[in-house]
């Protein structure tokens, strides 16, 4: 396949997942649980997830249509994180929209988001045959682990002393483990081998890994016209990223006094981006971040050696989308 036919894929399967999660809240009362519900699943999104599920199950040996309800559950899975954590960090917007408890209220956003969760189980079993136990076992491991991870994030943002090994455990479990989740899910469904499962697991651990790293780099790298939101809002939350605490590791003099400023005032101002951001150039940090995201996703492509080279292909594909990417 070439590269326009993986575009042209990824575009229709998209579309199929969509109309699943449209339909997902239809014709269920009360509406003032499933209209907000709706809203959100509604509101957009690169679907990487389900299409992680769907590839998965395919590279296999199974048939996308074996999997497409635990496609939809994954995303639900992944919109009930995302109406939680905007409450948590009191998010005016997400993907240009007003965030679920700005639109409504916090009593309406939790609901919904639990309620997401509740019909993402309902949808997985759906797709469970015989193996449900795994399916549904690995399904709640991803969610515990993405509990795990959002709780960790909460905790750095007091600590003032945080690793980056540190750091690396919680996007693990944030980010890698639903990655993770969903090659799992997938090839559980698809009829895989417990090598071919694991080795998918892998390659969604590692590529959730680099994801994250790439998501801290394009924050102050990236082009703000693609990027589609303000350079260095990072530093301006005073978030410990991969980029922050590797700089703080290798900084010195007034490099690091200006560092620990961000810390013990939990952020800077819109007009300091640009010296922090020439502090970071100075000591290497983004070609870290870079190099770190090249090895995670060697990584990726190394567990999957399992599988034949036409089933590789679309995963080389995929990970280098992801970190290639511009927003």
């Amino acid at each position: 396949m070439k590269i326009n036919d993986y575009v042209s894929l990824y575009e229709t399967e998209r579309k199929k997942i969509n109309t699943i999660l449209s339909g997902a809240l239809k014709h269920r009362n009360p509406s003032s649980l499933y209209e907000p519900g709706s809203y959100i699943l509604n509101s957009g999104g690169k679907r990487i997830r389900p299409l992680l599920v769907l590839l998965s199950a395919k590279a296999v040996g199974g048939k996308f249509s074996a999997a497409y309800n635990a496609a939809a559950a994954v995303e639900m899975l992944h919109n009930f994180t995302l109406v939680h954590d905007d409450i948590m960090d009191n998010a005016d917007k997400r993907r240009g929209r007003l965030t679920l408890h700005k639109k409504y209220d916090n009593s309406t956003a939790i609901l919904v988001g639990d309620s997401l969760l509740s019909i993402a189980y309902e949808y997985l079993l759906k797709d469970c045959n015989g193996n449900s136990k795994q399916v549904i076992s690995a399904f709640t491991k991803g969610l515990i682990e993405v509990c795990e991870g959002q709780s960790l994030d909460t905790d750095f943002e007091d600590r003032k002393n945080v690793s980056l090994a540190e750091y690396l455990l919680m996007i693990k479990k944030k980010t890698a483990a639903m990655a993770e989740m969903c090659c799992k899910i997938g090839a559980l469904l698809g009829g895989g081998t417990k090598e071919q499962v694991k080795a998918l697991g892998n390659f969604g651990l590692n590529i959730g890994i680099a994801f994250q790293i790439q998501d801290d780099l394009l924050d102050i790298s990236a082009d703000e016209k693609k990027f589609g939101k303000t350079i260095g809002g990072d530093l301006v939350e005073g978030k410990k990223t991969f980029l922050f605490l590797e700089a703080l590791e290798k900084s010195t003099g007034e490099d690091r006094k200006k560092l620990l400023k961000v810390i013990e005032r939990k952020g800077i101002r819109r007009n300091q981006i640009n010296s922090y951001k020439m502090i970071y150039d100075n000591l290497g940090v983004l070609d870290d971040a870079r190099n770190e995201i090249k090895s995670y996703t060697k990584k990726a492509m190394k567990s999957i050696n399992v599988l034949s080279e036409k089933n590789k292909q679309i995963f080389k594909w995929l990970a280098d989308s992801l970190i290639h990417r511009t927003s």
